[in-house]
């Protein structure tokens, strides 16, 4: 592979694409193959819809060999990698890595608010944080950025080991390590094993690691690590106090600082202790800091507040396991202000061999709460029944969509969470 030609075509073009559909004029296209399709089928179209270049694997696809608007290479997606491991080692910025099974967006965000109060940073944006989101991530930064912070997921051991030699972390954290995507990982063990991969590169690397010093699992690994970053306790590196949660989050900071946050939930303090932590290793003042936390307002279906006539909907969509699934039961549970309380629950995906009994535990917790009206939508729910033979129960949202219109809801508080596949966003035109 010819990085060199790789790069400078990567400094001429406009931004980078994998998809035709979004080509914007100069950029860069990489043929990716899938399971299902083929992207160097499309390189001719990539450069008739205004790409600078279209970097292939396949020689069928190259018209001639003197045809200097293609790049053909041994694989697509590792000339893409490497590519964005080349440009990370020319950016000479921190580069800050996320992982965990709940609240890494969450916190991503919070932290770029808090970060970009004192520096130019650059975040992942969206979900763009796998093998290939992670190269697109990297290659966006440009040279006026001067901190990166970097969403890493994973789906099975591994992955965050490979994100982490791509993007080369200067700091990282772990939020937790939770119940998600256990088909994947074979059991919690494997997400221990897959998560702390990035403390492991750290290590190694002589990165800075910051860790909450409130989960016992994480700070297992502390003895390990040289000069961690501890918070939110009082004899930790910062400290910051959890008042309330009444729904929204209340906290205050060792200097004073108080703040009634946009967030639901007490499960969320530990985000937002997370990016006050980092942004006073960083120097960010606790003043500006707090400000932009308290500013900060939940969107894209985590935890996302919409108003329906008298109702008020909790949209928590856009995924679920066992661990965000209590957490969210339990803060509506406690959340108050309308005269019935009401939770529509979905599907949660890769479970695996524990799916059965992860939906039956559900059943369970929804049961001890005493809700109005339950209703189940998705076949993996069926199991929460024998818990919870009351509730309502719809094999997908589209059967649950017309009950919900004839039912005309008013002055309802209601939670809607489950998994991304399940699109449980989609009911809410329908209350």
């Amino acid at each position: 592979m010819n990085l060199q030609k790789l790069y400078l075509a990567y400094k001429d073009a406009s931004g980078i694409s994998t998809d035709t559909r979004n080509i914007q004029p100069g950029n860069m296209f990489f043929a990716l193959k899938g399971p299902s399709f083929n992207a160097n089928e499309f390189a001719a179209t990539a450069l008739k819809n205004g790409a600078s270049v279209a970097v292939i694997d396949d020689e069928e696809y190259l018209p001639n060999k003197k045809d200097d608007s293609y790049i053909l290479v041994d694989d697509a997606l590792t000339a893409l990698q490497r590519l964005a491991n080349h440009h990370r080692k020319q950016l000479n910025i921190p580069i800050l890595a996320i992982t965990g099974t709940n609240g890494k967006t969450t916190t991503k965000e919070l932290l770029n608010a808090v970060l970009s109060t004192k520096f130019k940073t650059y975040a992942t944006k969206g979900n763009l944080n796998n093998h290939i989101g992670v190269p697109l991530t990297l290659l966006t930064m440009g040279k006026k950025v001067e901190l990166g912070i970097v969403e890493m997921g994973a789906n099975k051991v591994g992955d965050i080991a490979e994100l982490c030699a791509i993007a080369e972390p200067t700091h990282g954290l772990i939020t937790n390590i939770g119940k998600a995507h256990l088909e994947g990982f074979g059991g919690f063990d494997g997400v221990l094993r897959a998560k702390t991969e990035m403390y492991h590169y750290l290590i190694e690397n002589n990165g800075k690691i910051f860790v909450n010093s409130t989960n016992p699992i994480l700070m297992n690994m502390v003895k390990r690590m040289k000069d961690p970053f501890l918070y939110p306790q009082s004899l930790d590196n910062y400290h910051t106090y959890f008042v309330s949660a009444d729904p929204f989050v209340k906290f205050k900071t060792a200097n004073g600082n108080v703040c009634e946050t946009k967030m639901l939930g007490g499960y969320n303090f530990e985000n937002i202790a997370t990016a006050l932590a980092v942004g006073n290793f960083f120097g960010v003042e606790e003043e500006r800091a707090v400000e932009a936390v308290c500013n900060y307002t939940p969107s894209n279906m985590r935890s996302q507040l919409v108003e329906k006539r008298s109702n008020l909907i909790v949209l928590d969509a856009y995924n679920a396991n066992p661990t965000s699934m209590e957490g969210a039961i339990k803060t509506f549970g406690a959340m108050t202000g309308k005269k019935h309380k009401m939770v529509i629950l979905g599907d949660m995906y890769e479970l695996g061999e524990q799916s059965e009994e992860e939906h039956e535990k559900l059943g369970q917790l929804v049961k001890e709460y005493h809700f109005d009206k339950v209703c189940f939508a998705g076949e993996l729910t069926k199991a929460a029944l024998k818990q919870a033979p009351d509730a309502l129960y719809f094999p997908d949202p589209f059967s649950l969509r017309n009950w919900l219109k004839d039912m005309a809801l008013e002055d309802y508080l209601i939670l809607i969470k489950g998994s991304r596949g399940m699109k449980m966003e989609t009911l809410v035109d329908f209350i």
